[in-house]
């Protein structure tokens, strides 16, 4: 996304005090818009089917439509808006349920609003933000699995790079600069990734990557 651009927010929770904190934190960034709030789920929808937000941030736990029941529509109905979930729980089934329904990140709402600012960022880009706490749980989960899995064709040494410094939470522009690449030449490296690995996503291809013991997350 052009960094010129401003980034449109939409926030579901269903506490008023929660959502003003939200908004105070993301409002400070001028590259941030909060253009609506939602105190539900299907309220959430309607915001979003009239104001095409890029990013929309949901809790979990809503009435009248939960955060991931919320997820899975916007995914379904809006594929272009990114949802961050933000959420007190970090037990493992929600987490799960949040990325297969096709969340882009998973923060906690114990994070500063340094994390919550660049997970909003990172999303909008198109890439995965998790809570480090979060992501220690998927490694574990991904770690516990290493059967061999089908692929079109191996990686090259390129693309492992890719995979390597992604895996590391870097974004394209890091990564091409690391690699000393365009940034539109890694995200081809990506797109060539998700297609041979049958994944959709970073987190995908990174937990495949982990499963076959390609690399390791620290």
């Amino acid at each position: 996304m052009d960094k010129s651009k401003t980034i449109r927010v939409l926030l579901a929770d269903d506490h008023a005090v929660v959502r003003k904190g939200i908004r105070d934190f993301l409002e400070e960034d001028e590259t941030l818009q909060v253009i609506g709030e939602a105190n539900d789920g299907e309220e959430a929808l309607a915001l979003i089917a009239r104001d095409a937000p890029d990013v929309a941030v949901f809790d979990i736990q809503m009435p009248r439509l939960n955060g991931l029941d919320a997820t899975r529509r916007v995914k379904k109905e809006f594929p272009n808006v990114q949802v961050l979930i933000l959420t007190a729980y970090d037990d493992d089934p929600y987490l799960f349920a949040a990325l297969q329904a096709g969340a882009s990140g998973y923060l906690l709402k114990t994070s500063s609003a340094e994390e919550l600012l660049h997970a909003v960022r990172a999303v909008a880009e198109g890439e995965t933000a998790l809570s480090p706490a979060v992501a220690k749980k998927l490694v574990r989960r991904a770690s516990g699995h290493s059967e061999q899995e089908d692929i079109n064709e191996p990686l090259t040494e390129r693309e492992l790079d890719v995979l390597r410094l992604a895996a590391q939470g870097l974004g394209n522009k890091q990564i091409g600069a690391a690699l000393n690449i365009s940034d539109r030449t890694a995200q081809g490296h990506l797109a060539n990734i998700y297609a041979k690995l049958h994944v959709a996503t970073r987190t995908e291809a990174v937990l495949f990557a982990v499963r076959q013991k390609w690399i390791v997350l620290q």
